[in-house]
């Protein structure tokens, strides 16, 4: 398992945290895991879209494209 440290955490955002793990019945440590591990497995936005548009009757004739441009560095000169 790996650790993280936060720094700079606003006040009202750890009292918050607190709030909502005391109503969940864990810890604030638990808490936080819970989120940032629901926040990682959300869905990509576009891919949720489309299989909204899917389900009520649409884009199945939308393709998706392959991502196979190359990442390349800015040329300044």
């Amino acid at each position: 398992m790996s650790s993280i440290i936060v720094r700079g955490l606003d006040d009202h955002v750890k009292e918050q945290l607190a709030s909502q793990a005391k109503e969940h019945g864990r810890s604030m440590e638990a808490e936080v895991r819970d989120i940032l591990t629901k926040a990682a497995r959300r869905q990509h936005i576009g891919m949720a879209l489309l299989a909204v548009a899917r389900d009520v009757g649409g884009g199945d004739e939308l393709p998706i494209p392959t991502r196979d441009d190359v990442a390349r560095a800015a040329d300044f000169e």
